[in-house]
Parts: structure tokens; C-alpha cells; sequence
């Protein structure tokens, strides 16, 4: 791992708050830094809510850093990965008690994006919107975070073959989706940023 430098004044600090040695932090920082865009961009393709996405990847980042030590030499990305899946299934099960959802304000923008990349992202979350929790998860999980089957069944921890019948049928939904119809075929216009 790269070292972070932290100030003698944050050490200092840390020694009197933290209950995990300097290394620790610094191991968990450079480990956020290197994986918070894409780890963001996960929970955000889950939730269709960039502050939703947020907040959740926040809450399992605390919850990573608590278990630092045990979870740092084996996969942490793949811990984090599983507790965005997971964090978003506990909020779809809340949801229901406690928030009603509202139809969005329209949203006029006056900033010309020429490569697309903004138009693609809005499209590619409406289109995953009508999708089910399961087959929103096996979509991110297989697509954007391209884990294979097994790593779909270990990380939802359902069999492969639900895993590929979820995936067929999710993907039938978005070959019909019109927000994806308009998308340019370019591979330049990429949707991730």
C-alpha cells in the first residue's frame, strides 16, 4: 500500500480518540481513497439516489473501519460491496414504515454536457428504477462491478441459478426500457464516472 503522511498534529489527536493504532487509520484511509469513487458510484446505481448512496456508503465504511483489522487482509472491497447490498435491502424493508416517496420536482439545467456523460447517467438510473431490489443488485453487481456468477451467489448469498434467471429477466426489462433507446452506441460516451 501507498503511505499516507499525516500530520504529527492528527497523530497526536488520533492517540487520544482513536481506538485503532496510526497504521490502521492510515491502511483505511489509502483504502478509501483508492475505492470511495467506485464504491459510490455502486451504492448509487443500487439506491438511484446520489445522497441516499452517500449516506448508505458512509454507514458501511463505519462499519468496515470497525472491523478493519479482520477484514483488511482478506477482501475489503468485496466487504464493502456486500454491505452496500445489504444496507440497501435493510432500507428497502424500513422504507416502507417510515417514508413515503414524492414525485421529483423538474430539474432545468442550463449547463450544455457535450460528451453525454450526464444524459447517459440519468438514463441508465430511470431505466434501472422499475427494477426489483434483487434484480437492480445482480445488474450492478454483474455490469458494472463485473463479478462473475459465483461472486453474485456468494455476495446475495442466493444459488447461481437464480443468480443467471434474475439476470435474464432484468435484462429483458432494460432491452425494453425506452431510456436506454436513445444512448449512443459510442464506447466513448461512457455512462461511469
Amino acid at each position: 500500500m501507498i503511505p499516507v503522511p499525516i500530520p504529527d498534529e492528527v497523530l497526536d489527536e488520533h492517540s487520544r480518540t482513536s481506538p485503532c493504532p496510526p497504521s490502521t487509520d492510515e491502511e483505511f484511509t489509502v483504502f478509501v481513497h483508492a475505492n470511495h469513487r467506485r464504491l459510490l458510484r455502486v451504492a448509487e446505481l443500487l439506491t438511484g439516489d446520489r445522497g441516499r448512496a452517500e449516506d448508505m456508503l458512509q454507514t458501511v465504511l463505519v462499519r468496515a473501519y470497525q472491523r478493519w483489522n479482520r477484514i483488511a487482509q482478506d477482501n475489503p472491497v468485496g466487504y464493502v460491496r456486500a454491505g452496500l447490498v445489504n444496507a440497501h435491502a435493510d432500507w428497502w424493508r424500513r422504507r416502507s414504515s417510515w417514508e413515503r416517496p414524492v414525485a421529483a420536482p423538474e430539474v432545468r439545467s442550463t449547463v450544455v454536457d457535450p460528451a453525454g456523460r450526464v444524459a447517459g447517467r440519468q438514463a441508465v438510473l430511470a431505466a434501472l428504477a422499475p427494477l426489483t431490489r434483487r434484480e437492480r443488485a445482480v445488474i450492478v453487481l454483474r455490469f458494472y462491478e463485473d463479478l462473475t456468477v459465483p461472486e453474485i451467489a456468494a455476495t446475495l448469498r442466493i444459488p447461481a441459478g437464480t443468480v443467471k434467471s434474475t439476470c435474464a429477466r432484468a435484462l429483458a426489462k432494460l432491452r425494453l426500457s425506452p431510456e436506454l433507446a436513445d444512448l449512443p452506441d459510442d464506447p466513448r460516451t461512457e455512462v461511469r464516472t
